[in-house]
């Protein structure tokens, strides 16, 4: 075994002595109705966390969370944003959302899907969204009309993003020379002026309502998606001063100080979970939401890779550096501390399982395509998880093009196993897992058995790509609605909540 596979096991013994906290075994979990808080960060890797390795930068904060948890270790995503999100929204492939890309009406998630909030507020649940959705500028595509109670976000992809169709930011943001700071935000339908570093007011935002429904004793999900550290990378100077001062450039110290600011704001969340005796009843999920950007740097000019996890790749990538990412899951007394779970999982198994812990209704319309999590949880060391495909697709071909010529481009098939890339690269993952050697030629049943099920996949998902010919809105919403508030009523300071 390597250092690098020992050190997070270091850290979770080091951590629970510190903590001096045991494990509980979780049973029974169907219908237990806990409150669920999903964080999920933009473009942050495994790489940049000091509990999985990373020596420039510490996340005392995660690392703590990291010993605390039971950790997917083998979860993945999508490889860029909107994607991921699209899939946790609907259980699916974001492919059969209509979700091919990030911009030009194909990050709108379609219509007809039936979503996650939705079948928790059916389920008597409140639902809150704090920070990105990148799912639809349009009005119809809004959280608030896909079944989220409270809505606190940024518009297009990024705070400041505006592109020549509807997915574009509110006008002040694209223009604050800050872009981070003092945002536009748009609070249940309306624009409402904010002070301060974008991260802490969605913290703050999403802590103050999830005061208000525990106060109420109302179920909630909260879902916090933050823009960082998604680029440009901006951060509070106090944040990147250090980085600075340690001699890396302007970029990677706004990056690594947008990542301890993150940081300090789950310290934040913990912190008030305890107080407000949240934990006993509350499940607290830390996942990103692709691979890590911002891979290189330069530290005292010199160029250095900052991904410090040892993948060949991040974000965009068919390789496991695009997709694996940190999924840490703590209910206290429930679920195992420092608990590592080595099964296949993925971003369309969240939907199933918050259905089961909440007893929501799946759709009945065959849209679920991932699998309730709830036997790993119950029992992580014996339960039955039967092997499957996973698919994987960048996407991104040029608007207007053959979908099918980009079939085999940027693309992957993962088992539990092997992972097979761009259709003429096998990877064996269980021995294999930063993908050196391509093992294709010694197992040519396999690699038939993953083209087979990529092909089937991928003549059921074609038809389903809705957004593909669909024009470049003319209008940008965002835009219209803010001028329109400007000259109708103007836009208000937001009201901070006491935490």
């Amino acid at each position: 075994m390597n250092l690098r596979s020992l050190f997070p096991a270091l850290v979770a013994v080091s951590l629970s002595l510190l903590t001096g906290t045991f494990s509980a075994s979780a049973k029974d979990l169907a219908g237990s109705r806990p409150n669920i808080i999903l964080v999920m960060t933009d473009d942050q890797g495994k790489g940049d966390l000091s509990c999985l390795g990373n020596p420039y930068i510490q996340t005392p904060n995660l690392d703590r969370l990291y010993g605390l948890s039971t950790r997917f270790m083998d979860f993945h995503v999508s490889p860029t944003c909107a994607p991921t999100r699209s899939a946790i929204m609907t259980g699916r492939h974001e492919f059969q959302n209509g979700v091919t890309h990030t911009i030009l009406e194909r990050e709108r998630m379609t219509l007809d899907a039936k979503t996650l909030p939705e079948a928790l507020v059916n389920a008597g649940y409140a639902t809150g969204i704090f920070g990105k959705w990148h799912l639809g500028d349009e009005e119809a595509y809004q959280p608030q009309n896909r079944g989220f109670t409270e809505v606190f976000i940024h518009g297009a992809g990024g705070i400041g993003q505006a592109y020549d169709s509807s997915c574009a930011d509110a006008p002040p943001n694209t223009e604050a020379e800050g872009r981070y700071f003092d945002n536009v935000i748009r609070h249940n339908g309306a624009f409402v002026q904010t002070r301060g570093f974008c991260t802490d007011v969605f913290f703050q935002a999403a802590l103050g309502w999830i005061k208000e429904q525990d106060k109420a004793g109302q179920p909630f999900f909260a879902y916090v998606s933050t823009n960082a550290p998604h680029g440009p990378y901006i951060a509070p100077e106090e944040y990147k001063k250090p980085f600075l001062d340690m001699g890396f450039d302007e970029d990677t110290a706004g990056r690594y100080g947008m990542i301890k600011n993150i940081d300090d704001n789950m310290g934040l969340m913990m912190e008030k979970m305890e107080e407000w005796g949240l934990y006993e009843n509350t499940l607290l999920i830390f996942m990103t939401d692709n691979g890590q950007a911002g891979r290189n740097g330069k530290l005292n000019g010199k160029r250095v890779l900052v991904d410090t996890y040892g993948f060949k790749s991040g974000k965009g990538s068919p390789y496991e550096g695009g997709t694996s990412v940190p999924a840490f899951w703590r209910w206290k007394g429930v679920l195992p501390e420092g608990k590592d779970i080595g099964a296949l999982t993925a971003h369309i198994d969240l939907f199933p399982t918050f259905a089961d812990l909440t007893g929501a209704k799946l759709p009945d319309n065959g849209q679920i395509k991932g699998r309730s999590m709830l036997p790993l949880l119950e029992n992580p060391d014996g339960a039955e998880w039967a092997d499957r495909f996973l698919f994987v697709h960048q996407g991104r071909w040029p608007k207007g093009a053959d979908p099918n010529e980009s079939k085999y481009k940027n693309c992957a098939v993962r088992t539990e196993r092997f992972r097979l890339v761009n259709n003429k690269e096998l990877y064996d993952i269980e021995t294999d897992s930063f993908e050196k050697e391509n093992v294709i030629q010694e197992h040519p049943e396999e690699v038939a058995k993953m083209r087979e099920a990529y092909d089937t996949w991928w003549v059921e998902t074609v038809p389903m790509m809705v957004n593909e010919e669909a024009p470049n809105s003319p209008t940008r919403p965002y835009f219209e609605l803010y001028e329109k508030q400007l000259k109708e009523g103007g836009i208000p300071y937001w009201d901070v909540p006491e935490l």
